[in-house]
């Protein structure tokens, strides 16, 4: 199999004793020097309320990469749709799609869905441990499930300030229904009313959906025709059947003839194994503080790392993403990242990584290109 893109997301982080404001221009120098190093894209999160992101706008910094780059794409991975109106969407992206036509990408994720759907998983009965599989070489940990941040009162805090009071997001079919009758400039609503977004109608941008399983997302983006991103970094267990039902839904569309595929990893490359296991440490204490119940910390230093006391059950609860997490000298890096191409049969991988120290970062990507295009 010949080698794939490589693209960049990013989460803007911000590293124990930063700053937002450094970690947002890290974020547009970061982009200039991917560009520069051959990435293919260049992908904002959205995550809200955590002191370690502040990536809570992609759209506006969106705007500041594309701005600050040339050719790059540049996109969200992925605009949280609930959070808002498909019309605002259209709008936010149609405007940026304007000011740079053929680099922008509205990548979309559900969100308003997770609270209902993990207190479903509360309420089910208790399934039998899972366990580890490797499949084709590529670790699928156990699944991880979110349904003990049901009752999590910062979890409850978010969805009250993330919408209006009183407000329920749209099922995701219809809202991505409405997004994309608004970008084709055929919106109809229930008595034949027609609307039209300006900007938005008719705009050059690439709409893709993004998940984590073989769910709704995945078959949504099959059955459309767009293309489709597959968590590994953030759902490693269910990268395989994510991939699986795209494909077996997939039917070719005006956007696309032929499925593809952008698969996530986390990834952290330095010159030598030992190096980069270094730099890797803070990861796990990371998503401890995310999945404990509250919201990422600032990215804590190697050094934080060393003297923080862990237990087995803390150790337990990060074991899937850190097992799971592509960390090594160029070389060791790159293998492993061509057996998660081969397993998931990815069009493109989708690159992030987070460091205490922004020329680590940098480094990691300048590492990794280096032995990946050469």
């Amino acid at each position: 199999m010949t080698t794939v893109p490589l693209s960049v997301l990013d989460l803007s982080p911000v590293p124990a004793g930063g700053v937002v404001r450094d970690a947002l221009r890290n974020t547009v120098d970061l982009a200039r020097r991917v560009e520069q190093l051959g990435y293919h894209r260049y992908w904002l999160a959205e995550h809200h309320l955590a002191a370690g992101v502040a990536s809570s706008a992609p759209a506006v910094l969106i705007g500041q990469v594309a701005a600050a780059t040339d050719t790059i794409r540049v996109g969200s991975g992925a605009v949280q749709v609930g959070h808002r109106t498909a019309l605002a969407v259209v709008e936010e992206f149609g405007t940026l799609a304007e000011l740079y036509p053929g680099r922008i990408d509205l990548g979309i994720g559900r969100s308003g869905q997770r609270r209902a759907e993990a207190a479903a998983e509360t309420a089910a009965p208790t399934p039998a441990p899972a366990v580890s599989r490797v499949v084709d070489g590529l670790l699928l940990p156990p699944p991880f499930s979110f349904a003990h941040l049901v009752g999590s009162p910062r979890f409850a805090l978010a969805g009250t300030l993330l919408h209006q009071p009183g407000a329920q997001p749209p099922p995701f079919t219809e809202q991505l229904a409405d997004i994309l009758a608004l970008l084709r400039g055929d919106y109809r609503d229930a008595t034949g009313l027609d609307a039209h977004a300006v900007p938005g109608e008719g705009v050059d941008l690439d709409v893709w959906l993004l998940g984590s399983s073989g769910g709704e997302s995945a078959r949504l983006a099959g059955a459309l025709g767009l293309p489709f991103a597959a968590n590994y970094h953030v759902s490693p267990a269910t990268v395989l059947d994510a991939v699986a039902a795209y494909r077996e839904a997939f039917r070719p569309s005006a956007a696309l003839a032929r499925p593809y595929v952008l698969v996530s990893a986390d990834v952290v490359v330095a010159p030598t194994d030992e190096a980069a296991r270094r730099l890797a440490a803070p990861y796990g204490l990371w998503v401890r503080s995310i999945r404990a119940g509250g919201r990422a910390v600032p990215f804590p230093s190697p050094e934080q790392v060393a003297a923080q006391p862990w237990s087995d059950e803390e150790r337990a609860l990060v074991a899937d993403r850190v097992d799971t997490q592509f960390v090594g000298a160029p070389e060791t890096v790159s293998e492993r990242l061509r057996v998660l191409r081969d397993a998931t049969g990815a069009d493109e991988l989708l690159i992030t990584t987070i460091t205490h120290g922004h020329d680590d970062r940098v480094g990691s990507y300048e590492l990794l290109a280096k032995e990946w295009f050469r």
